[in-house]
């Protein structure tokens, strides 16, 4: 079991990680909520190595069988390392690069309530909490927490879904005939 999690572990982070650091220049370019969607499908195509992991645990390891709950174990340690490294690559690239994004970020969600017609005291609220966010992001665990939450509930999900498709249970011999 921990061949294939570390195998297809390490496929998804890497693959993650890759694509993040491939995206990154192009974040101011194409706008942040682009920048959004994008991030998010290729969350969703990295978490496919979960899919995959859990097939080829239960083709080598499991003789074509896997229960639910073997099939989730192993899934969501794909999962786990797959975050591990979505986690350390922003963390690497926010500390780096990328350490004005929250100061791009405040001013765009800013700009949004703008066009919405916020009224003044509004957006002055929201410019304070943005500025609180700014402060605690700056905290690399609190930083490291919040960027795991980003991948996980897709990961989770993915995992679940996995599971449900995948699971093939032994099946019970026959009864003898007379």
């Amino acid at each position: 079991m921990k061949k294939s999690i570390l195998k297809f572990g390490l496929m998804g982070g890497i693959f993650t990680s890759f694509t993040m650091v491939a995206t990154v220049p192009f974040e101011d370019k194409i706008g942040l909520d682009r920048a959004e969607y994008l991030g998010y499908t290729l969350i969703v195509l990295s978490f496919l190595f979960v899919f995959f992991g859990i097939r080829a645990y239960r083709e080598s390891t499991g003789q074509g069988r896997i229960t639910f709950a073997k099939a989730f174990t192993v899934g969501i340690a794909i999962t786990g390392i797959t975050c591990l490294f979505y986690v350390a690559t922003w963390e690497v690239l926010y500390f780096t690069i990328l350490h004005d994004f929250m100061d791009k970020y405040a001013a765009h969600i800013i700009e949004k309530a703008k066009a919405s017609g916020a009224s003044h005291e509004a957006l002055m609220a929201q410019l304070q909490q943005l500025q609180q966010y700014r402060k605690m992001y700056e905290n690399p665990l609190y930083n490291s927490a919040i960027t795991f939450l980003e991948p996980f509930p897709v990961g989770l999900i993915m995992t679940l879904i996995s599971a449900a498709i995948l699971k093939k249970k032994t099946q019970s011999p026959l009864p003898a005939t007379k």
